[in-house]
C-alpha cells in the first residue's frame, strides 16, 4: 500500500512541476512582448494601438473571415493569436492608407501575422473557401515574422 501511495506522491510531483514549468513558460512570454522597446511601447501596446485605430474599418464579413482562419487555433490561445492578427492586419491597413479591411488585406496580414508553420492551416482554409492563392504565393515563400525588413517597419508615434 505505501509503495503505491509513494509512486502517486512521485508522480503527481512531476505532474505538478511539469504543469507550473509550462503556465511558466507562456507567462514568461507574455511578460517579454511586454516590455516597452525603443521606441518607448511594447509589442502588445503596438497591436493594441493599430486594432484600435482601425477597428471602424472592419466588416461583417471580414470579422466572420478572421474568426474562421483562427479557428484551428486552441480556444485558450485564441484571443492572443486573434489580436495578435488583427494588429498586422491594422497596422498594413494603415501602411497602405486603405478606408477598409479587405479580404486582400486581411489574408496577406493573416500570412504575415503568423509563423510559417501554420501556413499549411491557412492554405487548407483557403482552399475549402475557394480563395485564390496565387497572389500570395510570394507570401507563403517568406517568413515575413522572421525577415530582418518586416522587424524595421516605421512606426508611427502615438
Amino acid at each position: 500500500m505505501t509503495g503505491v501511495f509513494a509512486y502517486f506522491i512521485v508522480a503527481w510531483v512531476f505532474l505538478l512541476v511539469a504543469l507550473m514549468a509550462i503556465g511558466g513558460f507562456f507567462m514568461f512570454r507574455k511578460f517579454l512582448k511586454r516590455l516597452p522597446k525603443e521606441d518607448g511601447k511594447s509589442t502588445l501596446d503596438w497591436e493594441e494601438y493599430y486594432v484600435n485605430r482601425t477597428r471602424h474599418m472592419w466588416g461583417k464579413k471580414e470579422l466572420n473571415l478572421l474568426e474562421e482562419l483562427v479557428s484551428p487555433v486552441p480556444e485558450l490561445f485564441r484571443d492572443i493569436a486573434r489580436q495578435k492578427i488583427a494588429g498586422k492586419i491594422g497596422e498594413l491597413a494603415l501602411e497602405k492608407k486603405r478606408k477598409k479591411i479587405t479580404q486582400d488585406i486581411l489574408i496577406e496580414g493573416y500570412i504575415i501575422a503568423t509563423p510559417k508553420r501554420d501556413h499549411k492551416f491557412l492554405k487548407k482554409k483557403l482552399n475549402e473557401k475557394q480563395i485564390d492563392m496565387q497572389p500570395y504565393a510570394d507570401l507563403f515563400e517568406v517568413d515575413k515574422v522572421s525577415s530582418p525588413e518586416h522587424k524595421k517597419t516605421t512606426r508611427s508615434p502615438l
